[in-house]
């Protein structure tokens, strides 16, 4: 679980000399007071992630994007950047790194809302897209919504 920095110490922003750490475990979500209490969406995208296979060792390349409506405080991108790096020689299935962004986001800063979508790149010919959402939503009731059974 990555670790939960208080808000008023901001430590890799202005920092050049940071360097990601190792691995999730060690990486930190720093936080900072949110400037307003409208409900708004935070938008967060990158197309450069990397984990491993749990199996084989192989790189497991992903577009990730996080979307959140903040509470009290707001994720700051610097660190968020550092803890995604730190996936870099995490050995985990596609499902679980999805989850444990969302738990560790959802532990960092507590927003009202969030989704974590990683479109994970084609292996074997086969992509695969997770979507964890927080709070958790009842997913059979969205199926049955979806397809009218």
């Amino acid at each position: 679980m990555a670790k939960i920095k208080p808000s008023h110490r901001l430590t890799l922003l202005g920092r050049s000399e940071a360097k990601p750490p190792a691995s999730p475990a060690e990486a930190s979500l720093e936080t900072f007071p949110n400037p307003t209490r409208r409900n708004y969406w935070i938008h967060f995208e990158t197309d450069d992630f990397t984990s491993l296979c749990p199996i084989t060792g192989q790189a497991d390349f992903a577009r990730i994007d996080i979307d959140y409506v903040p509470d009290r405080s707001c994720v700051e991108s610097k660190s968020l950047k550092f803890y995604l790096a730190s996936y870099r020689n995490e050995r985990a299935f596609n499902e679980a790194v999805t989850n444990r962004i969302l738990d560790d986001f959802v532990k960092a800063c507590a927003p009202r809302e969030a989704v974590v979508t990683a479109q994970f790149s084609a292996r074997g010919g086969i992509a695969l897209t997770v979507r964890a959402e927080y709070p958790d939503k009842n997913i059979r009731e969205k199926k049955i919504g979806r397809d009218g059974r």
